[in-house]
């Protein structure tokens, strides 16, 4: 209990010293996950939306695949990004093997099929008089699609937050085609893995602290949006 204890008190001594490195570290796994959470929710809130307001052969199977993906292992993921992006791979000449974009095209594949399918939860969930009356008053296609994202903006938020809570807490990803290198694709949660490893307990803890942290800011941020409904 003595070791754990002691643990505690020299990883908040590290976040209220504003240790240098803990902070890089803290900024940018910030930068990255948000990065592909933005990404992400542009192309998979269109995208869910497209899929839970169209009735097409194959929907079912398809919002079943999706919701397949949101259990997709972060190594996988990481390991099918690696085989493209590595020398030998099709994107090999571009350079992007270990390096904060190739971290934020891993997350982007995390992020994007939770993404899709709770915006596809969310907007079939919306009353179906939302759209009848819409289209009664006269509101073209673009119109009834900003009404029913409207009724639906608190489960997109949601979506949101599911994707970004996703990424920020992924190792397997970023350790894999990130590389893990200290000041430049180094994460919270690879740094985590490492220095615990070497027996670094306190600078482990604070970073984990400072990862709970943000997940507590986002999800108070989403309950007080949420606490704003008329």
């Amino acid at each position: 209990m003595e070791y754990i204890l002691e643990g505690i008190w020299k990883a908040l001594r590290l976040i209220f010293s504003l240790d240098s490195e803990i902070f890089s570290i803290a900024l940018l796994s910030l930068k990255v996950s948000t990065t592909a959470t933005i990404l992400s929710s542009l192309i998979g809130a269109p995208v869910g939306f497209i899929i839970g307001t169209s009735e097409f052969w194959g929907k079912k199977v398809l919002i079943t695949i999706f919701n397949t993906f949101m259990a997709f292992p972060t190594v996988v993921v990481g390991l099918l990004v690696y085989s493209f992006i590595s020398r030998q791979g099709p994107l090999g000449p571009l350079g992007l093997l270990f390096t904060p974009t190739a971290m934020v095209i891993g997350q982007f594949i995390l992020a994007t099929p939770i993404i899709i399918a709770f915006t596809v939860s969310a907007t079939q969930g919306i009353d179906p008089r939302v759209k009848l009356t819409a289209m009664t008053l006269g509101a073209g296609p673009l119109r009834r699609a900003i009404t029913i994202l409207s009724e639906a903006r608190f489960a997109l938020m949601a979506a949101v937050t599911a994707g970004f809570g996703r990424v920020i807490a992924e190792v397997g990803c970023a350790l894999m085609v990130g590389g893990n290198i200290k000041g430049y694709t180094r994460t919270m949660t690879t740094a985590i893995s490492l220095e615990t490893s070497k027996g670094e307990f306190a600078f482990g803890l604070a970073l984990g602290f400072i990862l709970l942290a943000v997940a507590f800011f986002v999800n108070i941020l989403l309950h007080w949006l949420q606490s704003r409904r008329p």
